[in-house]
């Protein structure tokens, strides 16, 4: 079986941005996000966290629809990004 593909679409960048933007704009450390991450019942560590962030790893659905409640947005928020002033 071929090993899946890593690389991370335009989306995914945007969405790994986005997070990070909403992250700091709220004043969390990535521990402090992902610890609500956690409760929310998906479990993440700062290191998870960190590497969606950096794009290094792929945020799934279910780690999209828990950030977005974790961030107090929804998950389309965090698919469309930050608007460009």
């Amino acid at each position: 079986m071929a090993a899946r593909s890593l690389e991370i679409g335009s989306a995914g960048m945007r969405t790994a941005r986005t997070i990070e933007i909403l992250r700091a704009e709220r004043g969390l450390a990535q521990r402090e996000l992902a610890t609500r991450v956690t409760a929310l019942g998906r479990p993440m560590s700062n290191t998870m966290l960190s590497r969606i962030e950096r794009a290094q790893r792929r945020c799934d659905v279910d780690d999209l629809v828990a950030l977005a409640q974790a961030l107090g947005v929804s998950p389309l928020a965090l698919l469309q990004g930050i608007p460009a002033e």
